[in-house]
């Protein structure tokens, strides 16, 4: 953390003097986790996915069924398949949006790779010129075609309506395009709580753990830096939020997740533990209790909330369930460190929280391809979709539940943020409604050094550094 000027030199170091120094207490807030129904929902493997695009059909198409009848007044709401009874005449469809992309994720396709029966294509993205937008109902499908469809703004999974007719090619001439819009406000409450929240991700710990930038922001946020002024200015710091990717590198995934079925007492083939090799199991083993550790120390001083990303050790399929009290021995006997969901969902003082690792916003921008677009843009999106990650279950995997899609927002949060993002952004997003949004793009803290921090009161939001500037 890199100060240039004598006032901030004074303000990170104590003169020293006879006097003792001050004790500060850290403030409290209440708190309470949101995400149980991502932990306590059955999955049912045996069911295919579409009864998860049919809850969520079902249930937006209540919600969009007035915003239609206000926006178009007079237009007549049909089913897909009613259309051939209209000839051309002017209607609304209300269906789930679906983006045929030959270069999605598929099982086929890495089969026959895996085989050498065609050559594989390192792409970035899923989107080629050959993409064509469909919209589909419980029954049909038919193709969106018009100036208003453009695919750099279509993924797979979003529920609206759209305005226009049919043609006599059989596809849909779109006009205009109505969405579930934001979730709205469930409580006018205003908060005058004035204490803070912290927010970080991409600690990555296995490489990051004895950095300096590392170092200097466990310092920091357990009160061991600065002068009294800086210190009793942090203790209104009530609680952190770790967004993802704490400690796994990409490299060991394959031998790792063996390693953690292990450690959870899972049976695995004989073949499969010959793969796992010992001095691969021994540092991923390390780099466990490395966080552990790291994560103990940090939750005597501030409560903290875990959330799992990508490559961390439990589930890949979203919704990520907390990362097992055995990985984190220490850590787990502490009351102020909870493990949780990713995506999370919280209320802190009167803030609802919403949050995810990285994972939804970045399969969005593979979907369309739109890389001008900035993860705050996508977030913003999404509020007007009503839907955390409409690219679950297409291309971005998704725990099989068959009775309601948990990842629909029933209520509009106060602080909305994607971790493990490039570089910090923020706003304040105003929906129709009034309701008010503070969006944050949380930088990853591995490349960055810095850490988020918003005001609860005022939802105003800066960041800090722990690198050089």
């Amino acid at each position: 953390m890199v100060h240039k000027t004598e006032e901030g030199y004074n303000e990170l170091c104590m003169k020293p003097g006879k006097e003792k120094p001050p004790v500060f207490e850290r403030k409290r807030a209440q708190y309470k986790n949101l995400s149980e129904k991502f932990v306590n929902t059955k999955n049912d493997y045996s069911k295919q996915f579409a009864h998860i695009y049919a809850a969520r059909l079902a249930e937006l198409r209540d919600i969009l069924i007035p915003r239609v009848q206000a926006k178009w007044v007079n237009v007549p709401i049909v089913k897909l398949a009613d259309l051939e009874n209209l000839e051309g005449q002017q209607c609304v469809i209300i269906g789930t949006l679906y983006k045929h992309q030959q270069w999605k994720p598929s099982i086929l396709r890495e089969l026959n790779e895996d085989h050498q029966l065609s050559a594989p294509c390192a792409k970035s993205d899923y989107c080629s010129e050959k993409d064509q937008p469909f919209l589909e109902d419980e029954m049909l499908r038919i193709k969106l075609i018009g100036e208003q469809v453009d695919l750099k703004n279509i993924v797979t999974g979003i529920v609206c309506a759209v305005l226009g007719n049919e043609n006599s090619a059989g596809t849909f001439m779109v006009k205009d395009w109505c969405f579930p819009g934001c979730a709205p406000k469930t409580s006018l409450k205003k908060c005058t709580s004035q204490e803070k929240l912290v927010i970080v991700s991409g600690l990555d710990l296995s490489n990051n753990y004895e950095n300096l930038g590392t170092s200097l922001f466990v310092e920091w946020l357990c009160g061991l830096a600065g002068n009294a002024r800086v210190q009793k200015d942090g203790t209104s710091i009530v609680r952190l939020i770790i967004a993802g990717k704490s400690y796994i590198i990409p490299k060991q995934v394959a031998q790792y997740h063996l390693y953690i079925l292990l450690l959870l007492g899972n049976t695995i083939r004989s073949n499969d533990i010959s793969n796992l090799k010992t001095d691969t199991a021994k540092e991923i083993g390390e780099a466990i209790k490395t966080a552990d550790t790291f994560l103990s120390n940090l939750a005597q001083c501030c409560h903290i909330t875990l959330m799992p990303g990508q490559h961390d050790p439990t589930n890949v399929m979203l919704p990520q369930r907390p990362l097992h009290p055995c990985l984190l021995p220490k850590s787990s006997r502490l009351e102020s460190f909870k493990s949780t969901t990713n995506p999370w969902i919280g209320r802190l003082e009167e803030r609802v929280i919403i949050g995810t690792g990285g994972q939804t916003i970045e399969d969005i921008i593979k979907a369309t391809g739109e890389t001008a677009t900035s993860p705050i843009g996508w977030l913003e999106r999404t509020l007007e979709w009503r839907h955390i990650c409409p690219t679950a279950p297409d291309t971005l995997l998704a725990c099989p539940y068959y009775e309601k899609d948990l990842f629909i927002m029933k209520e509009c949060p106060d602080v909305y943020f994607v971790g493990n993002t490039e570089k910090f952004e923020t706003k304040i997003w105003k929906g129709d409604e009034n309701q008010t949004v503070r969006l944050i793009s949380v930088p990853r803290f591995s490349t960055t050094h810095t850490a988020v921090i918003v005001n609860l009161e005022n939802l105003d939001t800066k960041t800090i550094s722990f690198g050089n500037i």
